[in-house]
């Protein structure tokens, strides 16, 4: 099975001294990260979705054997709320299409204030390609039920395990992957702090776990502050010899 660590986001100016050279142009920041990793997760689409070739673009740019995660847009998950979701279904299958051989996981993250309703779900999910791998990320507590949990079993979507302040870090595999984002230790705010060597052994613990099982991982730093999440990232590959 597959590991693969790394970070939410690439082009942060905050990074200079940590991953990337001082002036380093930033349209070279990409590859250079990608010498680093495997991995990332798009979330600049959460604002705008990519055009066509843009997912193309990467497709030539990236390198052989990387894989992109992008995150659903809001205009689905936070204005829509999923409700009517096949016009947004189908401009995702199209670009997802063309990232080709670097696609690995579309993350759909519902808002906060969003309960649970099973009906919306399916409804998404029924529309979502089977070729298309899918992880839901669910913040409202109301969704931490086995009847969401089934569910998402159901139609081979992950359920996305979570660490972040404010949030449940529940341990669960619903899909043949599974996709874990770490938001940063601090408990009050998310986004923020540092996590400890012996925290990164934990998760590395778990991750072995699931890779045992048959599974494949994603795992990615959203603590982007102060560079924490390249040297989270980069702490967590180690650990796991990846």
């Amino acid at each position: 099975m597959t590991i693969r660590i790394g970070t939410s986001g690439w082009s942060y100016d905050h990074w200079e001294g940590v991953l990337y050279p001082v002036g380093l142009a930033s349209g070279a920041r990409l590859s250079t990260y990608a010498s680093a990793f495997d991995t990332v997760e798009l979330n600049a689409s959460f604002y705008r979705w990519p055009p066509v070739g843009g997912f193309r673009s990467w497709r030539q740019r990236l390198p052989d054997g990387f894989a992109m995660s992008v995150k659903a847009p809001r205009g689905l998950t936070h204005a829509k709320k999923l409700y009517s979701p096949e016009v947004w279904v189908q401009r995702m299958s199209e670009g997802w299409h063309e990232l080709g051989d670097k696609r690995a996981v579309v993350l759909v993250q519902l808002p906060p204030t969003l309960p649970r309703d099973d009906a919306r779900l399916r409804h998404f999910l029924e529309r979502v390609p089977d070729w298309m791998r899918i992880a839901v990320e669910l913040r409202h507590p109301t969704w931490e039920v086995e009847e969401v949990f089934r569910l998402l079993e159901d139609h081979g979507a992950a359920y996305c395990v979570m660490s972040g302040a404010g949030l449940s870090c529940i341990l669960r595999a619903t899909a043949d992957f599974v996709y874990i984002r770490l938001h940063g230790p601090h408990h009050d705010h998310l986004y923020r702090g540092y996590y400890s060597d012996q925290d990164l052994q934990w998760w590395a613990e778990r991750i072995r776990e699931w890779d045992r099982s048959g599974r494949d991982v994603f795992a990615y730093f959203n603590n982007d502050g102060e560079g924490n999440a390249v040297r989270n990232a980069l702490t967590l590959k180690r650990l796991l010899g990846v």
